[in-house]
């Protein structure tokens, strides 16, 4: 069973009160949560990680900057999404920030449709990575409960081997595995072979390419 998502949170981190304020406005007349930070300092002692959402961020602020506090999530491997903004973008500042996984770099001024849609795109990717994250942790529960034995023949059974010849290279009968493989399908919650697949993938057993 999925847990339940907390309300998605847009975080504006800007020390910039008047365009903190005007963030907070745009977005909350369309619907969204918004929390404001006036430093990065701010958002990092009150930030909730239960909480889905992303991270409307300046790219210049006194103390810690926007990279700063890019890099320091990435420290505490705090994975929220994150849009940057700044009036004083350039191309190498642009770069930095994606290759540490921005999902988008805007300059002031931009138009109000675009970060909108900018922030629907990374609350929704922040949901699928925290959805993922749900599955990863309960088919590795699963993967614990099965003995050593299990394991092996779970292994076999994904790189796509008959019960026959999992028999045959572990020198056991075929009616053993047929039991090894049938509690391996319940322990592991599924019912059909891609099922199990996708729970090796899952648990980093297996690599689909």
């Amino acid at each position: 069973m999925t847990e339940p998502a907390a309300t998605p949170v847009v975080h504006v981190v800007d020390d910039d009160p008047g365009v903190r304020r005007a963030l907070s406005l745009l977005l909350e007349s369309n619907g969204l949560d918004v929390h404001g930070h006036d430093s990065a300092e701010a958002f990092l002692a009150s930030y909730d990680p239960a909480r889905p959402g992303c991270l409307v961020l300046d790219v210049r602020m006194p103390a810690m900057s926007g990279l700063e506090l890019q890099h320091e999530l990435k420290r505490r491997e705090i994975t929220i999404p994150i849009i940057f903004l700044t009036g004083h973008g350039d191309v190498p500042m642009a770069a930095q920030a994606f290759r540490a996984g921005a999902v988008d770099f805007l300059e002031k001024p931009f138009e109000a449709e675009q970060l909108l849609a900018r922030i629907d795109d990374a609350v929704k990717r922040d949901l699928r990575n925290r959805e993922k994250a749900i599955q990863k942790r309960q088919a590795r529960a699963c993967y614990e409960r099965l003995t050593p034995r299990e394991r092996e023949v779970m292994a076999l059974v994904v790189e796509g081997k008959s019960n026959k010849e999992i028999a045959r290279l572990l020198d056991v009968s075929h009616r053993t595995i047929d039991v090894h493989r049938a509690r391996v399908m319940e322990k592991m919650r599924v019912r059909t072979l891609p099922q199990l697949v996708d729970k090796a993938v899952l648990c980093g057993l297996h690599d689909p390419a």
